[in-house]
């Protein structure tokens, strides 16, 4: 399954390789510039690992750092920072960053972090056993659901793991390419129907107009966005 790696830097130059490499290692890599969009974008969840480099616009990486570890966030965090005074180091192990890298870097010392980083965490998936939305609520355990209707259904394992993956990459847009290898793996074609039957039969289940749907939304050409 692809891992998302969130990439805080204000070096464009930088940021930019970085995505690039990332995602030529088969990872999602997404770039924000500035501390305030990093916590942004942490806020809507599904993020695996954040690479955050300290000096930033807006509120600088170690107080992200902070305020993400106050609100429970415990997504592994990689510090990037020029600053290399042993002082800098320790601050950012206090406040519970997970590693600590000095620019200017190997790129394959970088890649094998990321690497170890994402093997000891875990697997990526929303924490919680249910999800409600929209007066639905999903049973993932149970693989049932209660629709807003009052409508009792059981969800195959398809459903689940998309609803799943959906729900932890809330507000933003999953490509078809990413939804087709995590439910039928890499060699399934993206034009494969069955994707396309399992979301319309999910909106028959969840939306109150499914030909207008509130929350399982496709973005032609690109892929599916969940709105809860």
């Amino acid at each position: 399954m692809t891992r998302w790696i969130l990439v805080a830097e204000d070096e464009p130059v930088l940021g930019e390789m970085l995505v690039d490499n990332l995602q030529l290692e088969s990872y999602h890599a997404e770039l924000v510039r500035s501390g305030t969009e990093a916590l942004a974008r942490m806020e809507k969840g599904g993020i695996d690992l954040l690479l955050l480099d300290v000096m930033l616009p807006g509120c600088d990486g170690f107080t992200v750092l902070h305020r993400l570890r106050q609100r429970g966030d415990t997504t592994p965090v990689l510090i990037l920072s020029a600053r290399s005074a042993d002082q800098d180091r320790i601050r950012g192990l206090e406040l519970e960053a997970d590693d600590y890298l000095t620019k200017p870097f190997n790129l394959r010392e970088l890649l094998l972090r990321v690497d170890a980083l994402l093997r000891r965490s875990r697997a990526p998936s929303p924490g919680a056993d249910t999800l409600s939305f929209g007066g639905n609520t999903i049973d993932f355990r149970a693989m049932r659901a209660k629709t807003w209707a009052g409508e009792d259904t059981e969800l195959t394992a398809t459903e689940v793991r998309l609803l799943k993956l959906l729900w932890a990459h809330s507000g933003t847009v999953v490509s078809r390419k990413i939804v087709v290898e995590h439910l039928f793996g890499s060699t399934a074609p993206l034009t494969v129907r069955t994707l396309d039957n399992v979301v319309l039969r999910l909106r028959k289940l969840f939306e109150r107009n499914p030909g207008e749907p509130a929350h399982l939304h496709t973005v032609r050409g690109l892929g599916f966005r969940f709105e809860p």
